[in-house]
């Protein structure tokens, strides 16, 4: 049983952040509902307690609250923008509406020393994002942080291990705020750093033995990094008892099922492949919008896998590689958090077959699960690869997905894919690819007028997924790629680049 941190999240888009820097110290966490009751918190075992931030005033009517008894508890607490104002309101101190708001980078000197800040610079950056504000301190409490604007920026308990800050630790634009998440962690809370890939991977091979028993497990493989890892973490555990199906649904790059197949034969793997292509392009046939897209495919893997499992006798369990940021975006951990878009292989499934789901990575971010990989002797080359949708190629062609789109998306894929390779960039990028629009635009070609495609190259810099930057490759690479690619897929005329970052853009564009 690992050391337990539970974030209560009170809708803050910076939560998931939180859960990574804490997973960066090598601690476990857990990011769970605000209403929380103490009982239920107790119960879990937690040895610490973050209050995330949020986006209401602690005045409105019907924000929310945490169970005061939580308090109660004696463990160690940290409090984070609305977390701090929470913290004060229920020691009796007095949160006002600011008059003016601080918002983006901001000094923070320190009156007083405090473990929390220790080895942090007096007057470093940090990131505010707030109106309301503590105007007068709650009994028992010093003021151990104050912004350039003379403002409470942290408060301490004067006995007790209850903390808070107006600011964003977990940002990046507060440049120490990792010494001070680890600060928290270990001079306050004393933590031990017991949430390793080894350990995981030993917790997980025990707990699938006794779970599975003798018994068998069909496991979905897309060939992506997630369920790769996951077959080599299954295999690991119970051999042939693991069945990993290769569904073709005819959304896939370009040679991909030829690819899995020479890359899970040379690990002594062996894999069961079903091409279901034609089943899923006739069910998207005229399909334009994303989230129909997207619920047609979790559809059709069901009727798949359910076909595909009944070649097999005594089938049990169904494996899935499910990670936290797909439950998160899913909605399904808080109760402030708002679904961005559906997953395939979140919500739906396990009512809709006879199987018990096993989600061995459902706590796991994705830089974890190539961690676990390498524990597992994955080979680097599915390591390495870039996360690829659950839906496939059916959310980077936008509009209607018909077999000729994806032969052009493809080829244009592969072009930009290989190009990364060969100039050293495909191991800098967290995740490129390229989206075919359902737009045509005026091109010259040999003299004649051409009316045709336009396709977006995309690639970004990411730890998980949850947040994201868009990646200054070098104009030279990008002009080659452009000129491949109109040269030699025809049906495309114009190649554009997107510099949007995560937020306010998702990665995929569907």
């Amino acid at each position: 049983m690992h050391e337990l941190v539970l974030i209560l999240d009170f809708g803050s888009q910076y939560t998931q952040l939180i859960a990574r820097r804490i997973r960066e110290e090598q601690v476990y966490c857990r990011i769970e509902r605000s209403d929380l009751t103490a009982a239920e918190v107790s119960a879990s075992g937690a040895k610490a307690i973050i209050l995330s931030g949020g986006p209401n005033s602690t005045f409105e009517t019907g924000a929310p609250q945490v169970d005061p008894e939580i308090f109660e508890l004696g463990l160690p607490v940290l409090g984070i923008c609305y977390g701090l104002q929470l913290i004060a309101r229920h020691y009796h101190g007095e949160v006002v509406p600011g008059t003016t708001r601080e918002y983006g980078p901001m000094g923070v000197e320190f009156p007083l020393e405090s473990p929390l800040f220790q080895g942090v610079s007096a007057g470093t950056q940090v990131w505010m994002s707030h109106g309301d504000h503590v105007d007068i301190l709650p009994d028992g409490f010093q003021v151990v942080g104050r912004s350039k604007g003379n403002l409470i920026a942290a408060i301490a308990h004067e006995q007790d291990p209850v903390y808070g800050v107006q600011f964003h630790p977990e940002v990046n634009h507060t440049v120490q705020g990792q010494t001070i998440i680890s600060n928290f962690l270990f001079r306050i809370a004393h933590f031990s750093r017991d949430w390793t890939s080894t350990s995981f991977v030993e917790d997980a091979i025990r707990q699938i033995r006794e779970t599975v028993g003798d018994k068998k497990v069909l496991l979905g493989l897309s060939g992506g990094v997630d369920s790769s890892v996951l077959a080599f973490l299954m295999h690991e555990a119970i051999g042939e008892n693991c069945i990993p199906v290769f569904i073709n649904n005819g959304l896939l790059r370009h040679e991909e099922t030829e690819e899995v197949k020479i890359l899970f034969e040379a690990s002594h793997i062996k894999i069961f492949q079903h091409d279901y292509s034609q089943a899923f392009l006739s069910e998207l046939a005229g399909v334009k919008e994303p989230e129909k897209k997207r619920k047609i495919i979790g559809r059709v893997f069901i009727e798949s896998f359910e076909e595909v499992a009944k070649s097999f006798t005594e089938l049990d369990f169904l494996a899935q590689g499910t990670l936290y940021p797909d439950i998160i975006e899913s909605g399904a951990v808080s109760g402030h958090a708002v679904t961005i878009k559906s997953h395939h292989n979140v919500g739906g499934l396990p009512e809709k077959m006879s199987l018990k789901v096993i989600e061995p990575f459902k706590e796991l971010f994705k830089d974890e699960v190539r961690a676990v990989g390498r524990v597992l002797n994955v080979p680097a080359k599915i390591i390495a690869r870039h996360p690829f949708p659950g839906p496939g190629l059916a959310v980077r062609c936008l509009g209607e997905v018909t077999e000729d789109r994806l032969a052009v998306l493809r080829a244009a894929d592969k072009i930009f894919i290989e190009a990364l390779y060969e100039t050293g960039w495909y191991d800098k990028i967290w995740q490129a690819f390229t989206v075919l629009l359902p737009l045509q635009t005026v091109g010259v070609m040999g003299d004649k007028r051409t009316y045709e495609n336009v396709l977006a190259i995309r690639s970004v810099h990411s730890l998980d997924g949850m947040t994201a930057d868009w990646v200054r490759i070098p104009y030279e690479i990008l002009a080659d790629v452009s000129s491949k690619i109109v040269n030699s897929v025809r049906g495309v005329n114009r190649v554009v680049y997107d510099i949007t970052s995560k937020p306010p853009g998702t990665i995929e564009w569907e």
